[in-house]
């Protein structure tokens, strides 16, 4: 029996990138099969949103491609670091405040989202304050590139 893996999305709020990538990682772990192994959850770095559903825009944007989600934000905590192998930065920002958050002896694997993009598009930008949902579909198509790819280096053992 293979050990079971952990990914925490992280995001400023919790309410927009982060949800859309936990649901579209979930959605290829669950396809490929591998739901049973690995454990996937978002979180955000401030606790403005925490209890809250994600945006209006995200929630449209996961039910246009069918991905299931019913999570509501809440903020990282120093149990993460020990919980998770893998936690995700959206951007430079949120690795930063990552970097400065996590305990010197943390298990998890601080990682860039983005870097794992095959397009090369590194940060995924906060749609938040746009006036429409493109930014969201836009982060949706990152997330679907990175976390397909991040999965494929992953069950390659290459991570």
């Amino acid at each position: 029996m293979s050990k079971k893996h952990s990914a925490l999305l992280i995001c400023l709020g919790n309410i927009c990138r982060s949800p859309i990538a936990e649901g579209v990682f979930a959605h290829l772990v669950k396809q490929n099969g591998d739901e049973a192994e690995w454990h996937v959850d978002s979180a955000a770095i401030g606790g403005w949103h925490v209890g809250k559903s994600p945006d209006w825009r995200a929630q449209d944007v996961l039910k246009a491609h069918n991905i299931p989600y019913n999570n509501t934000a809440r903020q990282l905590v120093k149990e993460d670091f020990y919980n998770f192998d893998y936690i995700f930065g959206m951007d430079e920002e949120n690795m930063s405040d990552l970097k400065r958050k996590a305990p010197k002896d943390a298990k998890a694997k601080l990682l860039l989202l983005g870097d794992f993009d095959p397009e090369g598009d590194r940060i995924i930008r906060d749609p938040y304050y746009d006036s429409d949902s493109k930014g969201f579909e836009k982060c949706y198509q990152q997330c679907v590139r990175s976390c397909t790819e991040f999965l494929k280096r992953h069950q390659n053992k290459e991570i």
